[in-house]
């Protein structure tokens, strides 16, 4: 049976045409009016499905709208799978979870079960498809992305029909970062392991100095990262290593002293003076770096690798050959310090182990990650397509998530298998259902 709201949806195909957006991303970057339903059961789910395709509608599906870049975009039907049933199957330190789970959830469901995650980044509101499908990682010279965790994924056919495909099989490796163009991601089996505690220790540091020690701060921790204020010489490293216990919890009034009052609510509020009086930005940037206080806890590792980030900004990450880092971030400075408007975001460094889904941007190399932002209504085009220059040149290659510019035929070379998923890509969906205006401008 379809969906009432896939009904109500032909309806107003028409009426949609110039109304507001139906969906919006969450930096409000990224806006679209297609209609959107929410299954309920496999079987709604399936004949949505068929239902588009003899509509000629092409399908998209709608994860949390994390991601800053238009991969996310509709310009068919929008699948949401929020109502969908929440099973979690495990065997050993194997779990299957619906792909329309978030992180959030699938943390606590495998928490609750003496599980984790090897790895998670920063931000915990994606939906696990979401996360895999754009290349999301953490950081940590031992782990590739998010996606080198799954070692089977199950995606719905144009017909409505599932097919299971396993780590190693081409379906699988094209698909499992595939940007979205192997349609519904219906289950995701991922390797946990037993659950964890992590020692976190923060602090701040001269620049030079983690430059100068890079190598042995990312071979000497578990996951190493670290943040460099615009208009200074400060940077804020993080260390997460792996301990027996929770001997040193953080107080309560700590963590919400650090992580909700200053990290959210009074940094917000300098960002929204240094949008509105540019020339605050500078001194703002001089003090937040010099304001950070060093920090050392431990706690259950999801609690260390997740921050709430009620702070809203656009993102664009690069991945470069690890040996690159220095000059990437000479040049990033070098643009910062010429941009005729203020920079008033940290920029983000991370590392991870190369992995094997053919579309990541870690496929086949060790890399490390430079993330620029810029807060909401603050100019930042300028700034992202100068970096990305930088990027590009060093051998860079963009998180599909995050914002990115650069010509389709610069981004297909850098993935030596990207003929291959091509391909993969044609034979799954040969008449194009689940492409998209992103897909459009990425493929030949």
């Amino acid at each position: 049976m379809v969906p009432n709201s896939w009904r109500e949806g032909a309806e107003l195909d028409a009426a949609r045409q110039g109304a507001a957006p139906a969906w919006r991303n969450w930096a409000g970057n990224v806006s679209d009016s297609a209609p959107l339903v929410t299954p309920e059961s496999l079987e709604e789910l399936s004949d949505t499905v068929r239902a588009a395709a003899e509509r000629g509608k092409r399908v998209r599906v709608a994860g949390s709208g994390h991601s800053f870049s238009g991969i996310a975009s509709s310009d068919g039907v929008r699948i949401a799978l929020t109502r969908m049933p929440i099973k979690v199957d495990v065997a050993g330190t194997s779990v299957t979870v619906p792909g329309g789970i978030t992180l959030k959830r699938l943390n606590r469901e495998l928490d609750s079960r003496g599980l984790a995650l090897p790895n998670l980044g920063d931000i915990d509101a994606q939906t696990i498809t979401g996360a895999t499908q754009t290349g999301t990682h953490g950081t940590g010279a031992g782990f590739g992305g998010l996606a080198s965790f799954v070692s089977a994924i199950t995606l719905m056919r144009t017909d409505g029909s599932t097919v299971t495909c396993a780590r190693g099989e081409p379906l699988f490796e094209a698909a499992v970062v595939g940007l979205g163009a192997f349609g519904v991601v219906t289950e995701v089996t991922l390797d946990c392991v037993p659950a964890f505690v992590l020692r976190a220790e923060e602090r701040p540091s001269a620049l030079e100095s983690v430059l100068d020690g890079l190598d042995d701060l990312i071979a000497g921790n578990d996951h190493f990262e670290f943040f460099w204020f615009p208009y200074t010489s400060r940077a804020q490293v993080k260390l997460n290593n792996r301990v027996d216990a929770i001997d040193r919890p953080l107080p309560g009034w700590r963590r919400w002293l650090d992580d909700s009052f200053l990290s959210n609510t009074v940094f917000g509020a300098g960002l929204r003076v240094a949008r509105r009086v540019p020339g605050f930005t500078r001194p703002f940037m001089k003090v937040s770096a010099r304001g950070l206080s060093a920090r050392t806890y431990t706690a259950a590792s999801h609690e260390v690798f997740c921050t709430d980030r009620r702070v809203r900004f656009t993102e664009m990450e690069y991945g470069l050959p690890r040996e690159a880092l220095r000059e990437a971030l000479t040049g990033v400075r070098r643009v910062v310090d010429a941009l005729p408007f203020p920079v008033a975001f940290p920029v983000e460094v991370r590392f991870t182990a190369a992995d094997d889904p053919w579309l990541s941007h870690g496929h086949g190399r060790d890399s490390a990650y430079v993330a620029v932002h810029q807060f909401i209504g603050m100019p930042y085009e300028p700034y992202f397509r100068e970096v990305e220059r930088i990027c590009l040149d060093l051998g860079g290659r963009p998180h599909w998530g995050k914002m990115h510019f650069a010509a389709p035929e610069r981004l297909r070379a850098a993935y030596p298998r990207f003929a291959d998923w091509q391909a993969e890509r044609a034979r799954f969906d040969p008449e194009g259902l689940f492409r998209s205006p992103f897909l459009d401008d990425l493929l030949p």
